[in-house]
């Protein structure tokens, strides 16, 4: 780590919020005669990954000059009276919760623009594509650097606009109707979401998410805590998104660009759960502990119905999307950061926030993979991709297949890869969760939960083996061996350079969790003792 002063550290993470806004608006300017390349569309995508890409140096930087010795402490903040009558402030800061999601978006986000720049998604001016993806890189990390809760909520808010046009304009077939689903319901959930804000903020006569978090609940009487986690919980629980209210996302998923899937698996989904863990958790502990119950049951019912549904895609003659299989897997994987959160412990939540990270890393991979496949068969529908046989990936793109494999089973939460430790965490946590919630009940959803990952194993199986496996010869182009499969691209260079870092820091955060759990338990400990160390 290295020695950086609290005024740059100040700088580094107010430029993480406002650098993309300030990247959208220079991306809708003409560019300059001498940076334009090929043209104009070539010269913004190239602002794009520069943009994105100075983002992700600024995290970097960051994270090395962040204290690890003290993560629970909030650290590179800025404190702004922004409206007094309110007491409504800009207040940033950056603790070990937040800090590895900074990180995650802001890596996501610089691979999915170097993808745009050699495989932009058909659609309208590269223009207004790359204004978009900033202006929603700026709302994400602004949500998890935010330490108010109405600039929460409009951070929260920013991503929904342009998340809606990437699905809508450069979406597949479709999209219009997913991109309606998405924004119908995610509004909805916000608007019952800010009642519940307000309500914390008008009774504790603050907004500011410390101040609330170190008070613990005692300025809010048991019924104001009760209502207010409700109407948070429903917006959040909507963005998780949790079982029953996800039925926007497998639309969303399928209808948009394999861009629009990486960011929408890979940071959208965590702003939920990390909005529980930051707000809800903390503030209102009374409340969650009377709703702690309900949600594990909603966790462990999603984890068995997303992998029911990714079975039932997966089977041969069932006409199953493969990214729409990807995008219900989402739902049985968010259930375990759900089901961590709802015991109220710290290996729980822990668990919750390891779980969030490696679901970033792992299927952030997955949606590029995919995307690849499509791609290059023209389809993602799995019996058009496996005929008879299987499309035997691994004989016609030995790289693309073997990429395909690793993905599933970390996914699946194989041993010595990200997957596996917050998945184990969760289910640790429900055989012993905090006092006062039903042990019984919780071993009963730990074991729910525990066959949910069977089922996660199976569906993955079944993927690998119909995508990447099958006979060697089958159809295609013949010779005097008989019929073969048609060549087929491999993984292209910027493919490479996109997926690789996905790759590596799976495999570091599964060989060697205290990186994340390092970073985590202490600001966790922290927060689930009412702010005191």
């Amino acid at each position: 780590m290295i020695d950086i002063s609290e005024s740059v550290m100040q700088f580094l993470l107010a430029f993480l919020v406002v650098g993309p806004l300030l990247g959208a608006a220079a991306a809708l300017l003409p560019a300059p005669p001498g940076l334009r390349g090929s043209g104009p569309d070539q010269a913004v995508l190239r602002h794009g990954v520069t943009v994105t890409g100075a983002v992700l140096v600024a995290a970097v930087v960051l994270a090395l000059g962040f204290d690890h010795d003290q993560p629970s402490t909030m650290q590179a903040t800025t404190d702004i009276s922004w409206i007094p009558a309110l007491d409504v402030r800009i207040h940033l800061g950056v603790d070990g919760i937040s800090l590895p999601l900074l990180l995650l978006t802001a890596l996501l986000t610089f691979l999915c623009a170097l993808h745009g720049y050699f495989k932009m998604p058909a659609g309208p001016s590269p223009k207004a594509f790359v204004a978009l993806l900033l202006v929603l890189e700026s709302g994400t990390l602004a949500t998890f650097a935010v330490l108010d809760l109405v600039l929460f909520f409009l951070a929260f808010e920013m991503v929904l606009i342009p998340m809606y046009f990437l699905i809508a304009r450069w979406g597949g077939e479709g999209r219009q109707p997913a991109a309606w689903k998405f924004i119908l319901y995610t509004l909805l959930g916000s608007v019952v979401m800010l009642l519940g804000l307000l309500l914390i903020g008008l009774k504790a006569g603050t907004f500011d998410m410390v101040a609330l978090a170190t008070d613990n609940g005692r300025d809010l009487t048991t019924s104001v805590q009760v209502i207010a986690v409700l109407a948070i919980g429903i917006g959040l629980a909507v963005k998780t998104p949790m079982w029953p209210l996800h039925s926007w996302l497998p639309d969303a998923h399928t209808a948009a660009p394999t861009i629009g899937s990486v960011l929408l698996a890979g940071v959208l989904l965590k702003m939920g759960t990390y909005g529980l863990v930051r707000i809800v958790v903390p503030i209102a502990p009374d409340g969650m502990q009377t709703f702690a119950p309900y949600l594990a049951a909603f966790a462990v019912a999603g984890i068995v119905y997303g992998s029911l549904a990714c079975l039932a895609l997966a089977r041969q003659g069932a006409g199953g999307d493969l990214k729409r299989l990807i995008a219900y897997s989402s739902v049985g994987h968010m259930g375990f950061v759900l089901l961590g959160i709802a015991t109220m412990t710290p290996t729980g939540i822990n668990g919750a926030l390891f779980a969030n990270v490696a679901h970033g890393l792992i299927t952030g991979l997955l949606f590029f993979l995919v995307g690849a496949i499509k791609d290059r068969y023209g389809t993602a529908d799995l019996d058009t991709l496996a005929g008879a046989t299987g499309a035997a990936l691994y004989g016609r793109a030995p790289r693309l297949g073997g990429l395909l494999a690793f993905a599933a089973v970390a996914s699946l939460g194989l041993p010595g890869l990200a997957g596996f430790w917050g998945e184990m965490l969760a289910l640790f946590a429900a055989f012993d969760p905090a006092d006062g919630l039903s042990r019984p009940a919780f071993l009963t959803f730990m074991a729910i939960a525990a066959f949910g990952t069977l089922l996660t194993a199976a569906y993955l199986l079944v993927v690998v083996r119909r995508v990447c496996m099958g006979a060697p010869r089958q159809g295609g182009v013949s010779d005097q061996d008989g019929p073969r499969f048609a060549p087929l691209t491999d993984v292209r260079g910027y493919e490479f350079a996109a997926w690789t870092p996905l790759v590596v820091l799976t495999v570091i955060a599964g060989l060697w969790p205290a990186v994340l759990l390092g970073l985590t338990d202490p600001a966790v400990q922290k927060l689930l003792a009412g702010g005191k160390s």
